[in-house]
């Protein structure tokens, strides 16, 4: 019997599709004046309004998305060779209740391998103990945009 009769239904490629297809169709918003909500997403940063690929891509479980796209603003407003005032952001809603953390996870990873965003593994989105410390390696992220002086 040849193969051509056989169907085999792809739940991953079909909710790496779909929500690539939704976040593509989400709005973009100005990071300082993103307005998310506090619940579970996924989100990703553009250097500016006319970008049509993001630069980073995250997701917010423990933390919710209006916490996680400020502390990013925050972040990145304190950093030389960057003006945060260029920056936007998308963001989709996932779900608030628990147990539907694996859904945003499954939400960034589409996003990730779908767009490859360069700042992804740069060290912006991490939260290493001991960053600073003597002995550690700078990041990516931190080389290219090292906080301001104050």
């Amino acid at each position: 019997m040849c193969d051509r009769h056989n169907f085999s239904f792809k739940l991953a490629l079909a909710y790496r599709g779909q929500a690539v297809d939704q976040f593509a169709r989400s709005p973009m918003h100005a990071l300082a004046t993103h307005e998310a909500p506090k619940k579970l997403g996924v989100y990703a940063l553009y250097l500016t309004n006319e970008d049509t690929k993001p630069i980073y891509v995250g997701k917010a479980t423990k933390i919710n998305l209006a916490r996680r796209l400020t502390e990013h603003y925050r972040k990145i407003a304190e950093r030389e060779n960057i003006d945060v005032s260029r920056m936007w952001c998308r963001y989709l809603v996932i779900g608030d209740e628990a147990g539907e953390e694996w859904v945003a996870a499954s939400a960034e990873n589409a996003l990730i391998s779908h767009y490859n965003p360069k700042w992804n593994k740069s060290g912006l989105g991490s939260h290493v103990p001991g960053a600073g410390r003597p002995g550690k390696k700078v990041s990516i992220f931190d080389q290219q945009y090292p906080p301001k002086k104050k």
